[in-house]
């Protein structure tokens, strides 16, 4: 069932029934997109925003974050007065670089200073390879024992599409279930997995799902249903009224839907929400959002 809750305070009786008495061993792996880090006016990384995010970052907590790619690009340009002038992929390359170390430099001055922060670039080969996934899940799971926060990318500067592309078309041949990584959603989405986490929170510029993305009032505030199956069902009619994405190279929110139904079937409640919203509102159901999962 695809519910729409209008009146006051029914949001939060959503979220407390989420989650049920089933054990997970990382309470939230959050996600911010690109758009949402940006800000539009004054073309640059939206500071206020991410100081407010890493106010909320505690141990326990895994962060993936986009947007090195697109920091680079702005840099570059601030220091240069002009892009880059080379082929999209090696632009690319160096941007993600070049953003890389500004994005980290940005989230160790505004995160707690009692708290370690841990870089971690990940690949497709990471989630696919089953030694490489079980150290990268040790590694995430190290962290809250060693009061740390991961601080995870996909690393743009060293995967080339060309050859992320030949390897996932090497392991599609042997019939195996291929995570591509393609975007950080889907990434956020295998961390959740991973790391089984309680809640995936995926961060964006708009409130969540709609069933018109021109109707504000369309927000689709819950896709629940009474078991698994149900909710994957409702998620896939929820895809149907996913058009298009807020900038070029993006998937969109169709491409949310999908990747997140892998976290769905461990039990994880994924929540899709605003970035202009605290966490702490998101999570306990005061702000608006799209919530997903078995009620």
């Amino acid at each position: 069932m695809i519910q729409y809750y209008k009146r006051k305070g029914e949001r939060g009786a959503f979220s407390r029934k989420f989650g049920g008495n089933m054990k997970f061993d990382t309470e939230l792996v959050g996600k911010i997109g690109s758009m949402a880090l940006i800000d539009k006016k004054s073309n640059m990384l939206d500071y206020t925003l991410i100081a407010r995010i890493c106010q909320e970052l505690i141990p326990g907590y895994i962060w993936v974050t986009s947007g090195a790619a697109e920091t680079g690009r702005l840099d570059y340009i601030k220091r240069n007065g002009r892009e880059l002038e080379c082929s999209a992929e090696d632009a690319k390359t160096d941007y993600a670089a070049q953003g890389q170390s500004i994005l980290m430099a940005t989230y160790r001055q505004y995160t707690d200073s009692k708290y370690s922060l841990r870089q971690v670039l990940v690949e497709h080969q990471h989630f696919n390879d089953a030694a490489k996934r079980e150290h990268l899940k040790n590694l995430l799971l190290r962290a809250k024992e060693q009061n740390a926060i991961p601080i995870i990318n996909y690393n743009d500067a060293v995967s080339t599409e060309e050859s992320r592309k030949f390897e996932i078309q090497s392991l599609k041949r042997n019939g195996e279930k291929v995570v591509e990584c393609v975007d950080n959603d889907e990434t956020a989405a295998q961390i959740a997995c991973l790391v089984k986490a309680e809640t995936l929170l995926i961060l964006t510029s708009t409130e969540g799902i709609y069933k018109d993305s021109e109707d504000p009032s369309s927000l689709i505030e819950e896709i629940s249903g009474k078991d698994v199956a149900e909710v994957l069902a409702n998620i896939t009619e929820c895809e149907n009224y996913c058009k298009g994405a807020s900038r070029a190279g993006a998937n969109g929110a169709k491409a949310k839907l999908e990747y997140i139904k892998d976290a769905v079937k461990i039990g994880t409640k994924v929540i899709i929400a605003s970035a202009r919203y605290s966490i702490k509102d998101i999570l306990s159901g005061a702000a608006k959002a799209t919530r997903i999962g078995v009620r």
